[in-house]
C-alpha cells in the first residue's frame, strides 16, 4: 500500500496531503490567520479596481472563491485534489493493473477538484460563521481592544488574539507587546497600537493585575 501511496505517478497527491495537513496544523497553532487578509485584500482589489462585473470576478465567484475564506477553500481543494487523484488512481489500478503518468492525472484531478470545491461551497457557507472575515482592511483595527486568545505573547513571539472591528465581526489575529519586557497572557485585553505586516502591536490594558474583590 505504501508503494502505492508514493509511487511515482503518486506523488504529487502525497505532497498536495502533505501541503493540506501542514495548513491544518498551522491553523491549530494559529500561524494560518493570514486568510483573513488575503480575503480582505482581495475582496478590495476587486471592490476599488473593477467598476462593474468582469471575467475574474465571475470566476472567483464560480470556483467559490467569493464564497468561503481563502484558507478554508484552499484546504478543501486540497482534499478534494489528493482525495480525487489517489481514487481515480486506484480505481484505474484495480481495471488495468497500472497508474496514470502525473502529467496527466494531475490536471484530471485538478479540475475535478475544482467543480467539486465550487459545488461544495455553497452549502459551506452556510454553515460557516460569517464572522470569520470580512472585507475591511486590517489597518481598520488598530485602535481597537484585542483578547489573547490562546498562548502567551513575548516580542519576537507573538500569539493568537481576537478582535471586533466596527461592524461586529470577528477577525483572529497574531499580536505581540509593543514594548520590550512585557509578556502578554491568556485572556487578557489589549489595545492595538500598529501593525506590521501580519503582526500587531498592541499594549496591556491592565485589567488582568488589578485585584478582584
Amino acid at each position: 500500500m505504501i508503494e502505492f501511496w508514493l509511487a511515482d505517478e503518486n506523488i504529487i497527491f502525497a505532497a498536495s496531503g502533505c501541503l493540506l495537513f501542514a495548513l491544518i496544523i498551522l491553523q491549530i497553532i494559529g500561524v494560518g490567520d493570514f486568510g483573513s487578509d488575503v480575503d480582505a485584500d482581495l475582496d478590495t482589489d476587486i471592490d476599488t479596481d473593477i467598476s462593474g462585473p468582469s471575467f475574474i470576478d465571475g470566476l472567483l465567484s464560480v470556483l467559490g472563491l467569493k464564497r468561503l475564506p481563502f484558507m478554508i477553500w484552499l484546504g478543501l481543494f486540497l482534499m478534494l485534489f489528493t482525495i480525487s487523484g489517489y481514487l481515480g488512481q486506484q480505481i484505474l489500478a484495480a481495471m488495468t493493473g497500472a497508474l496514470l503518468p502525473a502529467i496527466i492525472a494531475a490536471p484530471i484531478a485538478a479540475t475535478l477538484a475544482l467543480f467539486l470545491s465550487s459545488v461544495l461551497a455553497i452549502p459551506l457557507e452556510q454553515v460557516i460563521p460569517k464572522d470569520e472575515t470580512t472585507a475591511v482592511s486590517l489597518d481598520t483595527l488598530v485602535g481597537r481592544f484585542a483578547t489573547l486568545e490562546i498562548g502567551k505573547a513575548v516580542q519576537g513571539s507573538s500569539a493568537r488574539a481576537k478582535v471586533s472591528d466596527i461592524y461586529g465581526h470577528n477577525h483572529y489575529i497574531m499580536v505581540e507587546p509593543d514594548n520590550a519586557g512585557q509578556t502578554f497572557v491568556t485572556g487578557e485585553k489589549l489595545l492595538l497600537v500598529r501593525r506590521e505586516g501580519n503582526v500587531f502591536k498592541a499594549i496591556s490594558q491592565g485589567e488582568q493585575h488589578l485585584p478582584h474583590l
